[in-house]
């Protein structure tokens, strides 16, 4: 019978582990080969361990083969995996890579495994030597940081051995992205279910036929439906915008936009449809600016936004600034100010989450859609820009767009969001 080789075997497989150039691999392409192989290594060497004669041939005298943890190309193996790997003995660590001394600290090799990972589920499998019939998989909050999830992956290494492999993966970014999924589809439902839940009310009481018979009273509640519809019809559209934003977040636009134009054109419109309101836009280009690179509908789309909540929440009778002008670094700086009530510090941070209003019921009874800023900031992250809000309790609220200029020949400036 063959030898079983230990250092050749670990020795292949930390090739698996290790890229072109000694590049590691990560994420799912080691949790699909490395993982699960390197589990096999470490059950082999135990098994071999166990029983001599299956590694030697008939006639070599008895041997003990080398220790799995002294192996350097298993240390290799363990390095190659990008997410914290423990290997637990007798309920303490005798190994860890990398990626679990930096999460962890380096102190914990030596230490019992109850300390280093401190959770109730986990500390009863982390001290067991009772054996192990399949993997248990743990969910941890905590661990790092307060808000980080793990989730934690105990491998049986052999039947009848103390010993344990622990992987951990931060699960921290999917649970934020289904938190923020399962939210914004209850945000969603609820902004349609209001308008809707109207609407109904109101045909029901029309077809009451004493009510109909009122022209007055028909008249009234045709209108409330009418404008109730239309603010569904809003949302709807505002949805289908913000999917499409963010459906080409990654597709930066290569398009040379004349912003100065837009931004007139723009101002114009508000001019002449929003009565004395809009007569109280003010505009300031600088002259000779160059084009921005970006996509001429979806900055039209920015513009709208950002004018239309100065419109509605600045103090009428004060004027609404918009200016252009160079910024740094080969970018175009667009301001748009208010003398409006200003709003809080505290709301600051959130102003562009979906859905979130400083004022509820003002911001309905305006017409708002609660996804107005959101679409802003979508916006100027898909054309690589920055986008900066400052306000003050009773002075106002300024918002400033930084975008990239259209310079071909020129590299492409950082975004800071």
């Amino acid at each position: 019978m063959n030898r079983l080789n230990l250092s050749q075997i670990t020795g292949s497989l930390a090739v698996l582990a290790l890229g072109t150039g000694g590049a590691l691999l990560t994420g799912a392409a080691i949790n699909a080969i490395a993982l699960p192989v390197l589990a096999g290594v470490i059950v082999l060497a135990i098994a071999a361990r166990g029983d001599p004669a299956r590694t030697m041939e008939p006639s070599e005298p008895p041997r003990t083969p080398p220790d799995l943890l002294d192996d350097p190309a298993f240390t290799a193996m363990l390095e190659g995996v990008s997410d914290p790997l423990l290997l637990i003995e007798r309920g303490r660590i005798a190994r860890a890579n990398r990626a679990a001394l930096r999460l962890l600290g380096a102190h914990v090799v030596g230490e019992d495994a109850r300390i280093a990972i401190r959770h109730p589920a986990a500390a009863e499998r982390l001290a067991s030597s009772a054996p192990m019939a399949e993997a248990d998989v743990i969910e941890l909050v905590g661990l790092g940081t307060r808000d980080q999830r793990w989730r934690m992956r105990i491998v049986p290494l052999g039947s009848g051995t103390a010993r344990r492999m622990v992987h951990l993966s931060d699960r921290s970014g999917a649970h934020a992205a289904e938190k923020m999924r399962v939210d914004f589809v209850a945000n969603a439902s609820h902004e349609l279910r209001t308008p809707l839940a109207g609407i109904l009310g109101f045909i029901e009481t029309l077809a009451d036929p004493e009510l109909g018979k009122d022209d007055e009273t028909r008249n009234r509640f045709l209108k409330i439906m009418d404008g109730e519809a239309r603010r569904m019809q809003r949302l709807v559209d505002d949805l289908m915008s913000l999917s499409r934003i963010e459906a080409e977040k990654y597709r930066a636009p290569d398009a040379a936009v004349n912003l100065s134009e837009l931004v007139a054109e723009v101002v114009g419109v508000f001019r002449s449809s929003h009565g004395e309101r809009g007569r109280e836009v003010e505009m300031d280009i600088a002259p000779g600016l160059p084009p921005v690179r970006g996509d001429r509908a979806q900055l039209s789309q920015l513009l709208h936004n950002l004018i239309g909540n100065s419109v509605k929440y600045g103090r009428p009778g004060t004027p609404i600034q918009v200016r252009l002008a160079p910024g740094p670094s080969g970018m175009a700086r667009l301001t748009v100010a208010d003398e409006g009530e200003g709003i809080g510090p505290d709301h600051l941070p959130r102003l562009t989450e979906r859905f979130y209003r400083v004022d509820s019921g003002r911001s309905r009874a305006m017409g708002g859609t609660g996804l107005g800023l959101a679409i802003v900031k979508h916006i100027v992250e898909r054309h690589r820009g920055r986008l900066d809000i400052a306000s003050t309790l009773g002075k106002g609220t300024s918002i400033a767009v930084l975008m990239p200029l259209a310079m071909p020949d020129r590299a492409e400036p950082e975004a800071t969001f």
